[in-house]
């Protein structure tokens, strides 16, 4: 009985890996850690995301909170961002992330393990680009959307993605919005 277990798992193993779809890591495949509720953005949407944004970002400064596999922050990095800045709390992600930064050489990520509430919460830096794709029905989107203002410059974009509709905060309007599955997606940017 063993055995007709063991192959799904090993196939189940397999899909914990991310592929880069576009940029100088085009391609490039990402393992990261079979941990609940770790649940990468799929490559259709990302894919749609960055359609949005413009397929390079030249220079900026980008913040992935709820990093997880790391799929949003390597793909920003990828397209030329200059600045990743990865906030995860779980130890085994965060060693992958710093596993895979390694394997693409990718200077431009730092990887900060922290909660990424907290964290937002204590720091005054601002970003031309935020992710946030926290757990799926965590509900921790509604207390971050509240606190981005003060993190994204004039001008600058917020990607959310949560179980249910985006709806975007005081300051932000809702550029592009989608749907994937039971996965809403929206694109803000900052008035």
């Amino acid at each position: 009985m063993h055995a007709k277990h063991a192959a799904p798992r090993r196939a189940h193993g397999a899909a914990n890996r991310v592929r880069i779809i576009g940029g100088q890591f085009r391609r490039r495949l990402l393992d990261f850690p079979d941990e609940t509720g770790l649940r990468p953005t799929p490559d259709r949407v990302r894919e749609t995301v960055f359609n949005w944004l413009g397929q390079d970002l030249p220079d900026w400064s980008c913040l992935d909170l709820f990093a997880g596999s790391g799929a949003l922050g390597f793909e920003a990095a990828s397209r030329g961002a200059g600045r990743v800045v990865m906030i995860e709390r779980d130890s085994a992600a965060v060693s992958a992330l710093e596993k895979n930064r390694s394997l693409l050489g990718a200077d431009a990520v730092e990887i900060v393990r922290a909660d990424a509430v907290s964290w937002l919460a204590s720091q005054a830096g601002t970003f031309d680009l935020v992710f946030v794709d926290p757990p799926f029905d965590s509900g921790l989107s509604g207390p971050v959307l509240g606190e981005l203002g003060t993190h994204l410059k004039s001008g600058g974009y917020a990607y959310v993605e949560q179980g249910g509709e985006v709806e975007a905060p005081p300051g932000f309007i809702i550029h592009r919005s989608g749907r994937a599955g039971r996965s809403h997606f929206a694109l803000l940017v900052k008035e």
